[in-house]
């Protein structure tokens, strides 16, 4: 009887279409309770930091773009304390631009997380496949477990644990994380099975409707897919991926919540947007409250907020901020060590660290100011993109980039 039992339920563990089915789509949260086929105890990850950051620039001309602070905290390490959180050991971070810098910033993080943060330096551009086989040394070892490798500006809910059982499920060499757009025909299209999330092939911005899920920048792999690229620039997701894929061998697993990349500015204010709209559901005691706060605003605890202001929606402030009376703040982000003077207005911006708007200043339409600018009293900027250590007197009435 008892060894009837054990099969039935061996069976019913190691059934990949039976357990696929159960997380695709709505049903992540049930796969939760079912029970592992094996622990994963020594995993390790790697997060493709790329190059200069230009898309954010002025403010990847003081740091590299992962240490850009989003929802105040540098954007690389809402990843890698979701990494630590399901029980990732090391992190190594694959970059080709100032990574002293990005070491040197880490170190502190990596004492007080427990985790071992390392680099990969590039000598030459290796594309998105090309630093795994670079990292190779650093990915495997004699466990054969799976890593992770996350696309750095990708901002989720970091569903990692699921991931885990997904792939542990079916049975395949490479997971990816796939998210739901409203445009197909803008993006690469994942072509999948639904019931099982078996990938069937891509297909680059589509004419006709195809499928409405895209690449979301979150792989689990298995060691053996690094025998599958050279080191040479290559791309993981127009090379690598679609091998795997006509192999049979590549799943897709639908992102719950919500995804953003902010690797640009417009980008980077919608995903604080959708990151607060999903603290206030998740975590709701992290958001400020008070009568001049309007909707989901994330204030840190050393920042000074004076009377009559009207703060929100959609708001970031960074540490040690003065916000001074009668400022009025929304879809913005204020980043450490800023001053905003009395009356002053920002919206759908992004204020650079030490940086100060003068009183009865407004800033609006993406405006951008880089590390240490100065906006002087009642100066107006319409989208002005301004380079750090400058000082604004004059109005910017159209959207420029100030040298």
């Amino acid at each position: 009887m008892y060894t009837y039992m054990y099969m039935q339920m061996e069976i019913y563990r190691y059934s990949s279409k039976a357990l696929c089915s159960s997380i695709i789509g709505e049903e992540h949260s049930k796969y939760r309770s079912l029970p592992p086929r094996k622990s994963f105890t020594n995993m390790k990850a790697l997060i493709l930091v790329g190059g200069f950051g230009t898309r954010l620039r002025p403010l990847t001309l003081s740091v590299p773009k992962p240490l850009v602070d989003f929802a105040n905290k540098p954007m690389i390490l809402h990843q890698i304390e979701a990494l630590k959180d399901i029980g990732v050991t090391e992190v190594v971070l694959a970059i080709n631009y100032q990574p002293e810098v990005m070491l040197n910033f880490l170190k502190d993080f990596e004492t007080k997380l427990g985790i071992k943060i390392s680099c990969s330096q590039e000598t030459e551009p290796l594309g998105t496949a090309g630093p795994l086989a670079l990292a190779r040394d650093k990915l495997i070892d004699d466990s054969g477990e799976p890593f992770f490798v996350l696309n750095s500006d990708v901002i989720s809910e970091y569903p990692l644990k699921q991931m885990i059982a997904f792939h542990k499920s079916h049975g395949g060499e490479a997971s990816i994380m796939v998210t739901k757009v409203d445009e197909p025909s803008k993006y690469g299209v994942v072509v999948m099975e639904e019931s099982t999330g078996q990938v069937e092939r891509f297909v680059e911005k589509p004419k006709v409707f195809v499928g409405n899920k895209i690449n979301a920048g979150i792989y689990l792999l298995n060691p053996s897919v690094l025998d599958r690229i050279e080191l040479k620039p290559t791309s993981i997701e127009k090379e690598t991926f679609p091998k795997i894929a006509s192999d049979k061998l590549l799943y897709a697993m639908v992102l719950p919540g919500f995804w953003m990349d902010i690797g640009q500015p417009k980008d980077y204010i919608t995903g604080l947007r959708l990151y607060l709209d999903s603290l206030r559901k998740n975590d709701p005691s992290k958001l400020a409250t008070g009568p001049h706060i309007v909707g989901n605003v994330l204030v840190h605890e050393s920042a000074k907020i004076g009377e009559g202001c009207l703060i929100g929606p959609d708001v970031a402030i960074g540490p040690g901020c003065v916000v001074e009376s009668g400022v009025r703040l929304s879809r913005c982000t204020v980043m450490r060590g800023v001053r905003i003077k009395k009356h002053a207005c920002i919206s759908s911006s992004i204020i650079g660290w030490h940086s100060t708007v003068g009183q009865w200043a407004r800033a609006e339409n993406m405006t951008i100011l880089g590390e240490d600018v100065h906006v002087c009293d009642e100066v107006y900027s319409n989208g002005g993109v301004v380079l750090p250590h400058k000082e604004i007197k004059a109005s910017i009435l159209k959207p420029e980039i100030v040298m």
